[in-house]
């Protein structure tokens, strides 16, 4: 629990505001949100003891035997909700979960995430993060068929002016309840739509993925439509991303990865180069957590917009870390751009491998490999090995079988979010090889 000062601005924010209800938010493993209410009179309890909960009802935390859970919130993460009535209105508050005993639940996502961050902060770093998310919105009344609402394209606006309305709706949500929005645009494909926030610590970065998502769909809802994180609903069209935007400082808000011109062309530090190097080196033994369904590997395919290799660069759009360039003057702002996590992904678990293969990269004096400057798929593969070019997983059972071989993403997700992950993964993996698609009923009912 954070220090009193905080507790104390809560219980009187939510005496002076009326709060009836607080709605203690955490995320399964997999990364779907979960919330139960308390009255707000039970709040205080709460900060002090905990409050109890069934983990037994919760996906990947803890057999029926071993089901009592307690839930702490997290003072600093209180929040009016924007969307509930004023009067006798409703808050939420992230909660970290713990045993019976008080210890950290080994199987919490946001818990994880915190353990890597404290590690890197012992190390005098503070990771920054900057997410940008795409998604759809589609017609509800036609679920589960995706239809587009729009055929619009990059940065266009809309004739219906439906896209731009949800957009800045959920924009205005978002900062009333303290998230700050960088900007919003209508991406690639029909209907997609992208919506970028500002740089926050690890930890607080997470929580705004998952309270975005969530707002983005309660906007989308409350107009009849449906938003969809899928990564490739449309099969002849660009998927969407979570990209993610990250940097190390110190503990005196110094910008670690920047480094002069005249030292590094893309003005990366030593502390930078081995953050991006250990991230190329290690990402096909993250990806499974970057990008956890079977759809996210149908998004991963040569467009010239997503990496399939372990490559970076500056202004290429298919290398898997891309170097922003940043305003003159502006030495704050240098940082990475990972691009092939996808808006599926557990964002406390995809922040905490990222960065623990980045931390590992500094650790072991990883060299920067050269900038891609040709595209890898044009070269071939003794040119792409030379090159030390590694090829992401295709598949959701290749990525499992790579993730099942990391010691790097066992020691960071720790052994029970580690065999959950290999076991429900290479189960959902099982279950789609079994099913009949139409793509197979097209091309083989009537052959041979």
């Amino acid at each position: 629990m954070s220090g009193d000062r905080n507790v104390d601005f809560v219980l009187r924010t939510v005496e002076e505001r009326d709060i009836r209800f607080i709605r203690l938010w955490f995320t399964d493993v997999l990364g779907n949100l979960k919330s139960f209410s308390i009255s707000a009179e039970d709040l205080e309890e709460a900060f002090e003891e905990g409050i109890g909960f069934d983990g037994s009802s919760v996906q990947g935390f803890v057999p029926q035997c071993e089901s009592d859970m307690l839930a702490f919130p997290d003072p600093t993460t209180f929040q009016v909700l924007p969307w509930r009535p004023e009067e006798r209105g409703a808050a939420r508050v992230f909660c970290d979960i713990r045993t019976p005993s008080r210890e950290p639940f080994d199987g919490d996502p946001r818990s994880c995430l915190q353990h890597v961050f404290r590690k890197a902060d012992e190390c005098g770093y503070v990771m920054n993060v900057g997410p940008k998310l795409e998604y759809f919105y589609f017609d509800k009344s036609k679920a589960p068929v995706p239809v587009p609402l729009d055929q619009a394209g990059y940065f266009d606006l809309t004739s219906s002016d439906a896209s731009t309305d949800l957009r800045r709706e959920t924009t205005l949500n978002l900062e009333k309840m303290s998230i700050p929005v960088a900007y919003s645009y209508h991406s690639n494909a029909p209907s997609q739509n992208g919506i970028e926030l500002r740089f926050a610590e690890a930890v607080a970065s997470a929580d705004n993925i998952v309270t975005s998502r969530l707002v983005i769909r309660q906007q989308a809802f409350e107009h009849g439509m449906m938003a969809s994180f899928m990564p490739k609903p449309l099969g002849d069209c660009s998927g969407s991303g979570m990209f993610l935007y990250q940097s190390l400082f110190d503990h005196e808000g110094d910008n670690l990865f920047w480094a002069p011109k005249t030292e590094n062309s893309a003005h990366l530090s030593p502390v930078g180069q081995g953050y991006v190097a250990g991230i190329l080196r290690y990402a096909p033994e993250f990806t499974l957590v970057t990008n956890p369904t079977v759809n996210s590997y149908k998004r991963l395919v040569a467009n010239g917009e997503v990496p399939l290799y372990t490559t970076w660069g500056r202004k290429n759009r298919a290398t898997l870390v891309r170097i922003p360039t940043h305003k003159p003057g502006k030495h704050q702002s240098t940082r990475i751009e990972l691009r092939s996590p996808d808006p599926t992904a557990n964002p406390y678990l995809a922040l905490a491998v990222t960065l623990a293969a980045g931390l590992r990269g500094v650790e072991e004096g990883l060299a920067l490999p050269d900038e891609a400057q040709v595209d890898p798929n044009a070269m071939s593969p003794e040119e792409r090995a030379s090159a030390g070019m590694q090829r992401l997983p295709r598949t959701l059972g290749e990525a499992v079988d790579i993730f099942e071989r990391s010691e790097l993403m066992r020691d960071t997700l720790g052994d029970h979010i580690f065999e959950y992950l290999v076991s429900e993964k290479r189960k959902e993996w099982d279950e789609f090889c079994s099913v009949v698609t139409d793509w197979e009923c097209a091309n083989y009912y009537a052959g041979v």
